[in-house]
């Protein structure tokens, strides 16, 4: 799920202040603790073969974000494909991979034990 910021509803607008609100942006229930995260990514970075091993061979963390520059495009355990450019706030449900399409600078929030196992992951797959 993905939306722009100009599609987020606006609730309440008054002289120096605008607040926009998406309700329903994804779900956290059973979670502990969230980490923030912020990514500086280059193009062309795909993270199939980071999660290679993993359930699905897919990260199995949901992701709360905000895109601060770039484009990048995620493909679910379907298949679908989504992608997200800068201004756009996402979610990112568990099982996905996700391809750099220009470089970009994101800022997640993520299940923090979750996200983790998957850094970790990603960490023993670099080291060979």
């Amino acid at each position: 799920m993905r939306i722009s910021k100009e599609n987020v509803d606006v609730r309440m607008q008054i002289p120096g202040a605008v607040i926009r609100q998406q309700m329903g942006f994804g779900d956290v229930s059973g979670f502990g603790k969230i980490s923030a995260e912020y990514f500086t990514l280059s193009a062309g970075v795909d993270t199939t073969p980071l999660f290679q091993g993993l359930e699905g061979n897919l990260c199995q963390c949901p992701h709360w974000g905000f895109v601060l520059s770039g484009q990048l495009t995620t493909t679910d355990r379907d298949g679908a494909r989504e992608t997200v450019n800068a201004n756009d706030l996402f979610y990112w449900p568990p099982g996905h991979n996700v391809k750099v399409d220009a470089d970009a600078d994101i800022v997640m929030f993520s299940p923090q034990h979750e996200h983790s196992l998957v850094i970790n992951h990603m960490i023993e797959k670099v080291k060979g």
